[in-house]
């Protein structure tokens, strides 16, 4: 079954830019060691389309590292079932 995930992420501190930047890097380099997921950043938020399990995997694994390194932050997330087009 397939999944796609929005996802914006919001720090609960004055410097913001480092943790956002961090966890969309982290999430891009478990993308790419995934097979068939696909993950796409602009300006308002991070798309992730793949196998089901590999992406809830992924957001659960970067939003607990991202916890642990920086602190309180705010994720939020739409989840859709299917694999949508997002390039």
């Amino acid at each position: 079954m397939k999944l796609t995930a929005e996802l914006s992420l919001y720090p609960l501190q004055q410097e913001y830019i480092p943790v956002i930047q961090a966890f969309i890097e982290a999430a891009q380099e478990a993308a790419r060691e995934a097979d068939d997921m696909v993950i796409v950043t602009n300006a308002m938020s991070t798309q992730i389309t793949g196998d089901y399990d590999q992406v809830f995997n992924l957001v659960q694994r970067q939003l607990k590292a991202s916890y642990t390194r920086f602190g309180m932050q705010v994720l939020v997330c739409k989840f859709i079932p299917g694999e949508l087009d997002i390039h």
